[in-house]
């Protein structure tokens, strides 16, 4: 059976269904930002933006934008009643003092065991940029990555062993991708959900690894 990939919406959907009544949650940059669009309606989520801002909420309608009012990838959000936004060193302090419930990153790998590579892929020429990334993935009660499951490359970004300079150690508890739902334990990886048509033994084929049930 032919199966299709989760669009970006889609996988920012399915990542929203899991978060739970009252989080306080941190959406990186890049795709996991999508994430607020798609809280579901009189589900209590306080959003955190690394950058200052407590009480975040999704984007605003095109015309309406406030760009004194962003989030931390510079794009424009808008404040829920009640929200605050301070500076980013108290935000830091938050991040730092196990404050978040959830963080929600990008990767560039993550290993089977949960190690998180998300920060520089060590090629000549390409720009490091680390962010609070660090500080997210390791003081956050969970740390969850959102991202394609395979490269442009079509190599897999779920591996044994991350070959990249390293963001944090056995941090990660699930990977959110366009193809399955993978959560990262100390024996391996194990399989929460796929998308329709995509078999187990393909699953394992196109990541590499064994993934349990």
């Amino acid at each position: 059976m032919a199966y299709q990939k989760r669009s970006k919406d889609q996988l920012a959907a399915r990542v929203a269904q899991d978060i739970h009544e009252g989080a306080f949650v941190n959406l990186g940059i890049g795709m996991p930002t999508l994430v607020a669009n798609h809280i579901p309606a009189g589900l209590e989520v306080i959003l955190h933006s690394e950058n200052g801002i407590l009480g975040m909420g999704p984007a605003p309608p095109e015309g309406q934008e406030d760009y004194d009012l962003i989030n931390a990838g510079k794009q424009p959000v808008t404040l829920l009643p009640g929200g605050a936004y301070f500076h980013h060193a108290d935000s830091f302090a938050m991040m730092r003092g196990g404050h978040l419930d959830i963080c929600v990153l990008g990767a560039f790998q993550v290993s089977a065991t949960g190690d998180l590579a998300n920060w520089h892929t060590g090629e000549t020429g390409a720009i490091p940029a680390v962010g609070g990334a660090m500080d997210l993935a390791i003081g956050a009660r969970q740390t969850w990555v959102m991202m394609d499951l395979l490269s442009k490359k079509g190599e897999s970004k779920v591996v044994a062993q991350c070959t990249y300079p390293l963001t944090g150690i056995g941090c990660v508890k699930r990977i959110y991708s366009d193809l399955a739902t993978l959560e990262c334990t100390p024996q391996g990886l194990k399989l929460i959900d796929c998308v329709q048509g995509l078999g187990h033994e393909e699953l394992e084929r196109l990541v590499g690894l064994p993934i349990a049930t």
